[in-house]
């Protein structure tokens, strides 16, 4: 059976996300305000469109999901987070590191050029209203160092206990990998047990990623999302799940 795409103005709200087809293309048009796209998450919709189109909105079923507890971690990608935990709180010892929000623009650049090839989602509009949601304390980057250097990373939307999955990119092997690997640790400090990954992959599935059916994902998101957010600081993140902000004057990094 076809199903109507809804045409958005500006005052137009989002349709009930389960009318949309499997597919998920829901609505067409909008825009990508810090309201609109906080009333998107809140109902598990999300943006995905080509810089010369109009702006379209998806909830797919089934939608990829990883519990947190379902993380598999392969021996080698435990062996390198074993080895970077070892040094992690001595500095003059340490060659990789990780952050959160340390250089939020720096990662979604990274992640966008990345895909450059094949053409990217992560254009300068996008990229704008990301950084809005992250300076409202709702986007947050992970940052995987090597010295001064940054070579993977991902970010992502916090809503409550719900963490969106947006996108990552490596410049080393596994290095997005071990970017997750601390996330994840992290979530499950706080209680987060579910990370949306939108849409199947090999990829995602190799790492505990499996597909529920949309309804069973809105009733989650239902159930462990809110608007109201208790605030993360940026730092370092330990391998065991800890962040150890960083000191009020220390500089940002670029």
């Amino acid at each position: 059976m076809s199903r109507s795409i809804c045409w958005l103005n500006g005052y137009t709200a989002f349709p009930d996300p389960r009318l949309a087809a499997d597919e998920g293309l829901l609505a067409v048009g909008g825009d990508l305000s810090f309201q609109r796209l906080l009333s998107a998450y809140a109902k598990g919709i999300f943006p995905w469109y080509n810089p010369d189109e109009p702006i379209l909105w998806w909830s797919p079923n089934p939608r990829m999901v990883l519990y947190c507890d379902e993380f598999k971690v392969s021996k080698s990608l435990a062996k390198k987070c074993r080895q970077i935990a070892r040094h992690e709180q001595r500095p003059a010892e340490r060659r990789f590191w990780v952050t959160l929000d340390q250089c939020f623009l720096q990662v979604m650049s990274a992640c966008a050029s990345t895909r450059q090839e094949t053409g990217t989602w992560i254009h300068p509009e996008m990229v704008q209203a990301y950084y809005t949601l992250h300076l409202k304390g709702y986007a947050h980057s992970v940052e995987l160092w090597e010295d001064d250097q940054l070579r993977a990373g991902l970010y992502g939307v916090r809503m409550g206990q719900f963490f969106f999955g947006e996108s990552m990119f490596t410049q080393i092997s596994d290095g997005s990998k071990i970017a997750l690997f601390y996330l994840v640790q992290y979530l499950k400090r706080q209680g987060i047990q579910h990370i949306d990954c939108q849409q199947e992959t090999a990829h995602l599935a190799s790492l505990g990623a499996r597909p529920i059916p949309r309804a069973h994902f809105l009733d989650l998101l239902e159930q462990h999302s809110t608007t109201s957010q208790i605030p993360w600081p940026s730092g370092q993140l330990l391998a065991t799940g800890e962040l150890v902000p960083f000191a009020a004057d220390a500089p940002p990094r670029l």
